[in-house]
């Protein structure tokens, strides 16, 4: 479904990213591991257009090149980013975000649809459709800008530090949900530095440091590597 080669990025002259190359299949839940720094939020930046790629990417979406494409074209085209801090609109309700996101011509008619499949995987938003976004804790929020990414009914929902100044509880909440997720079809790239709970539900991973995708494997296997157990779980 989704297919990434040759992918790097470079700030001025450093090079944040080298020749980052990953795959994903419809439905599948697929985790990039990495330490603070290690290039994932701009691997997956640069995946969603946001920031520029060196000549020779190539970012393909079901066959269609989107790294020809502008951010919201690549959008249109069934890729959806929830970025790190969400960004929701604060000061709109539940109900006001959840509506930004069915914004396209191909979205608005299914609008009511993408809402429903939305509390069926969050169903606390539906009782949350009048408050005021800004007010809701952290992981509603989450869930919010979530929702308002699955508003654009994406094929693939890139998720960058989902967890991020979560409390325990409400990452166990958010990582119970993204199974829900990929079993509408949809698949799921999470970009985490949680480690443990991020392998529980992928699929399978990549582990990226200093730029360089390193390794890779199922999430039984990367669960079972010695390497990850002693660089990420602390063991």
């Amino acid at each position: 479904m989704l297919e990434v080669s040759g992918l790097s990025v470079r700030y001025g002259r450093h090079l944040a990213l080298e020749n980052a190359a990953l795959k994903i299949g419809q439905g599948e839940i697929v985790v990039v591991l990495g330490a603070n720094g290690a290039g994932k939020s701009t691997l997956i930046k640069a995946i969603a257009g946001l920031v520029a790629p060196d000549p020779g990417a190539r970012v393909m979406l079901d066959g269609q090149a989107l790294h020809r494409l502008p951010a919201y074209r690549i959008v249109d085209a069934g890729l959806a980013l929830v970025p790190e801090g969400r960004h929701l609109f604060s000061t709109l309700t539940v109900a006001e975000n959840l509506s930004l996101g069915a914004f396209l011509p191909r979205t608005r008619q299914k609008a009511d649809e993408s809402r429903d499949l939305v509390f069926g995987i969050f169903p606390k938003l539906e009782q949350r459709l009048t408050q005021v976004a800004g007010t809701m804790s952290g992981g509603e929020q989450q869930m919010v800008a979530i929702g308002r990414a699955i508003m654009t009914r994406p094929r693939v929902l890139l998720l960058d530090e989902p967890s991020l100044g979560l409390s325990p509880l409400l990452t166990a909440e958010l990582f119970r949900a993204l199974p829900s997720i990929a079993r509408t079809g949809m698949s799921v790239l999470l970009v985490e530095q949680n480690t443990h709970q991020s392998l529980a539900i992928s699929d399978r991973g990549y582990l990226i440091e200093k730029g360089v995708i390193c390794g890779q494997g199922t999430a039984s296997e990367l669960l079972a590597s010695e390497t990850v157990q002693k660089a990420y779980l602390g063991s």
